[in-house]
C-alpha cells in the first residue's frame, strides 16, 4: 500500500519512524556491547540471535532480558539492584565505543527517506534507544539529513508503547493526527500510534521480540519501505 492510500490518496505531511530495526539493523552492535557487558560478568554470551528478539523497549529493559536470558523477565529483587546498575554502565561504555559500527541500514530505507523529503513531507525518529546513542547512529548510517525532530528513550518520561513520544514529535513538526504516519517494526510502536491516533505501518524484517507483526493491527504492513512509494 502507498502512503497516499492512508490519507486520501495525498502523501503525509508528517512521518514518524522508529529507528532500531525499523530504519537500521543495529542488533549487531547491541549484541556485542551485550555480550562484552555479560562477559565482564562471568556470564556467557547471549549471542546476536537471542539479542535480536530482546530489543525494542530501550536498553534497561535490553540489560535486565540478557541478565535473565529471556524476554520474559521479573523486575529484580532489591538485592539485584547492584549488579542491574553495575551492568548497565558497563553496557553503556561497550556500546559507546560499539554504536554504528556494524550497523546498516536496511535496504528500500534511504529511498523512502529521500522520496518523502522531495514531497516535503517533515519527518523524526522516534526510538526507545536513549538520547546520547540516536544522533552519533543516525551520523554514522548517514540518515541524519532527513530528521528534524529526534525522540529518544529518555527525552520525555515516557516511552513507547505510550503514545505520549508520538504525540511530541507531532507537535513539534506541525502535524495533524489527519496529516503524520508511524512507520515501526514491533508491537511497541503499533500499540502507540493506535493509542496517539495516528495511521500506523509495521515493517516485517524488523525485531517485534521474536513474532510476527502481521497480527497486530496496523493499517498496512510491508516488506520494504519501497513498498510504500
Amino acid at each position: 500500500m502507498s502512503l497516499k492510500g492512508l490519507f486520501n490518496a495525498r502523501w503525509p505531511g508528517c512521518a514518524l519512524f522508529d529507528l532500531d530495526g525499523t530504519l537500521v539493523d543495529s542488533a549487531p552492535d547491541l549484541a556485542a556491547a551485550v555480550d562484552q557487558m555479560l562477559a565482564h560478568l562471568g556470564r556467557s554470551p547471549a549471542g546476536l540471535a537471542n539479542v535480536r528478539n530482546w530489543v525494542g523497549n530501550g536498553s534497561g529493559v535490553l540489560v535486565r532480558r540478557a541478565l535473565a536470558r529471556q524476554v520474559d523477565w521479573e523486575p529484580p529483587a532489591a538485592k539485584d539492584d547492584a549488579l542491574y546498575n553495575d551492568a548497565m554502565a558497563i553496557f553503556y561504555h561497550a556500546y559507546r565505543q560499539l554504536n554504528g559500527q556494524q550497523a546498516a541500514v536496511f535496504d528500500g530505507v534511504t529511498d523512502c527517506l529521500a522520496h518523502l523529503k522531495t514531497l516535503g513531507c517533515r519527518m523524526a525518529v522516534v526510538t526507545n534507544k536513549p538520547d546520547q546513542f540516536v544522533a552519533p547512529l543516525l551520523q554514522q548510517t548517514g540518515l541524519e539529513q532527513y530528521f528534524e525532530v529526534i525522540v529518544g528513550g529518555d527525552t520525555l518520561a515516557v516511552k513507547k508503547p505510550d503514545p505520549a513520544p508520538l504525540v511530541h514529535a507531532m507537535e513539534q513538526l506541525g502535524g495533524t493526527r489527519g496529516t503524520t504516519v508511524m512507520v515501526g517494526d514491533s508491537v511497541a510502536d503499533v500499540s502507540a500510534a493506535r493509542a496517539a491516533g495516528i495511521p500506523c505501518v509495521a515493517v516485517r524484517y524488523g525485531y517485534n521480540f521474536g513474532s510476527s507483526v502481521d497480527s497486530l493491527g496496523a493499517d498496512a504492513v510491508v516488506d520494504s519501505l519501497t513498498e510504500l512509494l
